[in-house]
């Protein structure tokens, strides 16, 4: 398995899963000529990718998807709540509605339903027991999920805000309590305490993701998901900050 995350953050979210033969993208939130150009950069032909797995239908992760899939005719993998938006975009055609749990070739899926202000999803991607979990946008993680989230290879996990940047910085009051409440995103603080419960002897990589530019700073990102994560002595070099406008390197799991 091999991951390359093409855009993270407020405006622009798009990641590469790369599992032998078979390549996924999570969500089209950059544009399309960006994305196929980063896929070109690994060798991939942006029409061979195997599907297009969709968590949510913010711009940020979806506005790129409509010239994306005119461009190469990719499947979209989408829950039945999320049709109501997507179909506006992407013809029938491509559309597979799933459950909360599919198989694309060898590689197994979950999807885990997340806490935003709109239907979104987590995902669990199994390859050959190499495992990825990928959650952003979420207020919270309920904690029935916390024993799926346990020792994977590879976590990609939002660490969207700092408290103290979201409440001084320059959002209108009510945005703040949305960021702040349940159904937002979660907090440096919060993502690191979460990861503490997760991380086991296998994981490999904590991708820190969806940093936000107004309420948040690398330093502190580091700062606080290293402070949350000194009981379990985990190697802070393992640890991979992301950027909206610039792709990271494959990584290797």
């Amino acid at each position: 398995m091999k991951i390359k995350i093409i855009s993270s953050g407020s405006k622009a979210n798009c990641t590469l899963v790369s599992c032998g033969s078979t390549n996924l993208l999570i969500d089209v939130g950059q544009t399309a000529s960006f994305v196929i150009s980063e896929l070109e950069k690994e060798n991939i032909n942006p029409k061979e990718i195997s599907g297009v797995i969709i968590t949510h239908t913010h711009s940020d992760h979806i506005k790129g998807l409509k010239v994306f899939i005119k461009s190469t005719n990719a499947n979209v993998y989408i829950t039945e709540d999320l049709l109501p938006d997507i179909i506006k975009i992407v013809p029938p055609q491509n559309i597979k509605l799933i459950d909360e749990t599919l198989k694309i070739n060898d590689i197994n899926i979950e999807l885990l339903k997340m806490s935003h202000d709109v239907p979104c999803y987590g995902i669990l991607i199994n390859y050959h027991n190499k495992e990825l979990a990928y959650i952003t946008d979420t207020g919270y993680v309920n904690k029935k999920y916390l024993s799926k989230l346990i020792n994977k290879d590879i976590y990609i996990m939002e660490t969207n805000y700092n408290e103290k940047m979201l409440m001084e910085g320059p959002y209108p009051y009510t945005l703040k309590q949305r960021i702040l409440s349940d159904s937002g995103h979660m907090s440096n603080k919060y993502a690191g305490n979460l990861l503490s419960k997760c991380i086991g002897e296998k994981t490999k990589h904590v991708i820190l993701a969806h940093i936000s530019e107004h309420n948040n700073c690398k330093e502190l990102v580091l700062e606080e998901v290293k402070e949350e994560l000194k009981e379990i002595n985990f190697d802070e070099n393992k640890l991979i900050l992301t950027e909206q406008n610039t792709a990271s390197e494959m990584i290797d799991v």
